[in-house]
């Protein structure tokens, strides 16, 4: 009889635990508006504000959401990705070890070179090495010239 009053303290409590994580993150953290493409929700944490505030007052605002430049296409991958960056920036929001000022990973800026060359084709194929001597398969970076092109830096 012990032994299933300890598994059902562990399983309470593990429970428990879980359901908290998820209050936390729904009801506090306003977790289901980052299901949304609503570029706002990017705002909820105010360390992000700056960013929002760029794209608020940049040309982009008006042909494209938060969503089209930093998630990948497809609803798996870009669910994936908002899932990935929802709890590193979570992690670092809490623990307060985040760079300041805030600056992109190696994996979201692949994600925003991808979509730049998706919705600037014709431009990027046209200037793609042009002039530069690269050698084949080398990309030029969008961001490396057009860095304040979404947030106003």
């Amino acid at each position: 009889m012990k032994l299933r009053t300890a598994a059902g303290i562990i399983l309470g409590t593990v429970m428990g635990l879980a359901f908290g994580v998820v209050a936390f993150t729904f009801v506090y953290a306003k977790g289901a508006s980052y299901l949304t493409n609503d570029s706002a929700a990017c705002a909820n944490c105010h360390i992000m504000r700056e960013q929002y505030d760029g794209w608020i007052n940049s040309s982009h605002r008006s042909v494209a959401s938060c969503n089209d430049c930093h998630t990948p296409d497809g609803l798996i991958p870009k669910y994936w990705s908002k899932a990935q960056n929802g709890f590193w920036h979570s992690f670092y929001f809490t623990t307060g070890n985040h760079p300041d000022p805030i600056r992109i990973n190696e994996r979201n800026r692949r994600i925003t070179e991808d979509a730049c060359r998706k919705c600037h084709a014709d431009i990027v194929h046209g200037i793609e090495g042009v002039g530069r001597g690269d050698a084949p398969g080398n990309r030029a970076s969008c961001l490396h010239c057009h860095r304040s092109v979404g947030h106003l830096h």
